[in-house]
Parts: C-alpha cells; sequence; structure tokens
C-alpha cells in the first residue's frame, strides 16, 4: 500500500514544496484566509473536485465521489497567528505582524498533497472525499462557523473525520492517540474598571492596572492550590493591555486568557474560580466589579477508538516505528483544538486526529547538546523542516483515508 502512496507524493513533492513556501509567506488570520482559500480552492479544482468556497466565511468544502462507500471528511487550517516572524527563514513571512507559527501552512500542503493522491488512485479507494478547509481554528471559531453554515446538511454527511497537526518532533513521526486528544478550552476577555488619573496622585485614583496585575498572580492560586494534583488544569493570561502614556493612570485594564482542562469538573472549578478571584480583586480596590466576556469555548477533542485501531491496522505495517499508540488511558496534549467541534458527540461522526512530527532530526540533536529548548508551535521561532515533514504529513493522511475507505 505505502508503494503507490509514496510513490505518488514523490511526484508531486516538489510542486508540494512550492505551495508550501508561498503559503508560509502569504499568512492570513481568522476569517481573513482570502488568498489562501483561493489557492486550495483552485487546485482542488484542478483535481476534479466540486469546490464551494465561502462557507462559513472563508472555508472551501471539496467533493469527489468514487462510487459506493464511506464519506471521510479531511480537514486542513488556514488561519496564521497574529505574531511577528523570527526564523530567518528566506521565505519568512511577507506580511508584518502575522505567521504561520502553528503549521497550519503545513497542514494545508499535507491535504492537498493526500488529495493529489487519492484522486490519482482512484482504483485504491472507494465512497465519496470531502476535503475542508477551515478558517479561524486558532480562537475556536471557524469549525462552528462552518457547521453553522450548512457543513453536514449542504454536503455529504461523514462516516468519518479525519484532522492532523504539525509539532517540534522529529519529522516523519506520527502519533495516534486513543481517546482524549487534546484539552477543553474557555476564553475570556476581563475588563477591571478604575478611576484615571495623574500618575504623581495614585490616591486621588483607583489604579486598575494593580488590580489587574494583582489578579494576574492571584488567579494562579486556583491552579496552585484548588485543582486536585492529579488532574490536568492551566489557566494562562496571554494579553494585558492599559493605558497610553507613563504618567497617565488609566481608567480600566483589559485582559485576555485563557483556561484548559481535560476534566469537566476540573474545567469548571477553573472557570468559577477565575471569576471568583476577578470579582475579588476588585472588590478589594474600592473598584466596581469587573466586565467578563466568556467568548469562546470548546469541549475536548476525543479520537474515535474503532477508527483508532483501523487506522494503526494500516499505518503500522506501513510506517513501523515511526507510528506511536497512545493509550486511552494516557493524558492528551494541552493546547486545545477546533476540530473537536467537528467531531463532538452530538455530531455523531467519528474523530480521527494524527500528530506529526516536523523537526529535522539533525537540528534537534544540536539544540539537545547545546542544551536549548526546541521551538515550539506558537512561538516566533518556529521553524518546520518542510522539506523533511511534507510527504510524511501527507502519507499519514492518505494511509488514515485508506484505513477507512481503501478497496
Amino acid at each position: 500500500m505505502r508503494g503507490w502512496v509514496d510513490a505518488a507524493l514523490n511526484a508531486s513533492a516538489q510542486d508540494l514544496g512550492a505551495i508550501y513556501r508561498d503559503l508560509h509567506q502569504h499568512p492570513e488570520v481568522a476569517f481573513q484566509e482570502t488568498r489562501s482559500a483561493g489557492v486550495l480552492a483552485a487546485r482542488m479544482r484542478d483535481l476534479g473536485f466540486t469546490v464551494t468556497e465561502g462557507v462559513g466565511g472563508t472555508g472551501v468544502v471539496a467533493v469527489l465521489e468514487n462510487g459506493p462507500g464511506p464519506t471521510i471528511l479531511v480537514r486542513t487550517d488556514m488561519d496564521a497567528l497574529p505574531l511577528e516572524e523570527k526564523t530567518g527563514l528566506p521565505y519568512a513571512s511577507a506580511t508584518p505582524g502575522v505567521m504561520h507559527a502553528c503549521g497550519h501552512d503545513l497542514h494545508m500542503t499535507w491535504w492537498l498533497g493526500a488529495a493529489t493522491a487519492l484522486a490519482g488512485n482512484r482504483a485504491a479507494w472507494h465512497g465519496t472525499l470531502v476535503f475542508i478547509g477551515q478558517p479561524a481554528e486558532e480562537g475556536l471559531r471557524g469549525a462552528i462557523a462552518m457547521l453553522q453554515d450548512g457543513l453536514y446538511t449542504r454536503f455529504p454527511r461523514p462516516d468519518l473525520a479525519i484532522a492532523s497537526h504539525s509539532s517540534n518532533a522529529p519529522a516523519g513521526a506520527v502519533t495516534v492517540k486513543d481517546g482524549t486528544v487534546a484539552s477543553a478550552s474557555d476564553a475570556w476577555e476581563i475588563v477591571f474598571h478604575g478611576r484615571g488619573g495623574h500618575g504623581s496622585m495614585p490616591s486621588q485614583t483607583i489604579d486598575p492596572v494593580v488590580i489587574a496585575a494583582r489578579f494576574v498572580t492571584d488567579v494562579q492560586s486556583i491552579v496552585a492550590r484548588e485543582r486536585p494534583e492529579n488532574a490536568f488544569g492551566v489557566i494562562t493570561v496571554g494579553s494585558f493591555q492599559a493605558g497610553t502614556a507613563a504618567n497617565i493612570i488609566p481608567d480600566s485594564a483589559t485582559l485576555r486568557l485563557t483556561l484548559r482542562a481535560f476534566d469537566p469538573d476540573v474545567r469548571r472549578l477553573l472557570n468559577d474560580g477565575m471569576q471568583r478571584v476577578a470579582r475579588a480583586s476588585a472588590a478589594a480596590a474600592g473598584a466596581p466589579e469587573p466586565t467578563m466576556n466568556h467568548f469562546s469555548a470548546g469541549a475536548p477533542l476525543v479520537n474515535d477508538s474503532a477508527a483508532v485501531a483501523r487506522a494503526m491496522a494500516v499505518l503500522g505495517p506501513a510506517l513501523g516505528d515511526q507510528v506511536t499508540y497512545v493509550p486511552a488511558y494516557l493524558p492528551g496534549v494541552p493546547p486545545s483544538e477546533d476540530f473537536a467541534f467537528l467531531v463532538a458527540p452530538e455530531q455523531t461522526v467519528p474523530g480521527l486526529f494524527l500528530n506529526v512530527g516536523t523537526y529535522d532530526p539533525a537540528v534537534l540533536a544540536d539544540l539537545a547538546a547545546r542544551g536549548e529548548a526546541v521551538p515550539a508551535n506558537h512561538a516566533p521561532q518556529f521553524a518546520p523542516a518542510a522539506d523533511l515533514a511534507i510527504v510524511p504529513g501527507a502519507r499519514a493522511l492518505v494511509l488514515a483515508v485508506l484505513s477507512a475507505a481503501g478497496t
């Protein structure tokens, strides 16, 4: 099976590499992925897919029918991050302040590579392929937008949904996790209100910067002292915005934060505790109650056990020691994933999510020898070895499809 897959992917590797570099150089943030969506749509039409654009904003849905059989959805995300790139790559982002720092450019390339291989070898599979390019994975909004725009009603409803994600593990290493793959996520914006004034006269003000700074420290006590010791839970304040000048005490401070957990009780503990600490921080300073906006929430991503078993039956023999199976009783990874909405229990669509390594083993060995950390997803130095990672990532998707729809 791997023979024809590798032959097809190796034949298109040079073209896929050029696509990857172009996508990396032209990143677009959530719901602004018009250029990226256009690239994907044009390529899929050339492969014979029936393509619909503008699904859920900038989403793309491409359908290819190949006789009776299962309907398999394959998702790629398309959005980049609001981050200044610091990789020094010759094809680094040409858009100031925007970077593909989470590998979505690779995901799109794998997606196109898998579609190319499958469309060119229709005797190897049967059924219907629904390849989707999803906007706004960052922030967990794009999958919902596509569902609300009829993804599962306007187009063939999948019997299995597949997606993959890049990591800073060695290029070609594939991880298949049974059960819970990724954490639940809640995103909040908190505005602490105060009374502004001159920086030299703080007694005449209520300083929201001090209130917010106290909250940033105190909220960690929920993780350190209230979360069960054997349960995963994280609270991260990722944005702190206040003031316009050094000599002005502002009248408000705005924080944006994320909370992550696997267990629903721990998730509830974090959310309730965070709100309690926010109110207490304001009350301690004699300030008005803060304004809190819960603007995003996502459930844990859970892989379907039967789909995992079928995938391992194909990936194991094909990839050997390059594939690792992680049993359900072990915890998933801390980041959250928008794919969870597509395979949530209420959708009754089983899911299969793969993690694929993308870093040059020689680079990893050099960093380890120097005692330096490997740049991870969302770091401005995140630089996958695309030439080593494109074919393995696309191969993993093709094999995953064949595990459910192969002839």
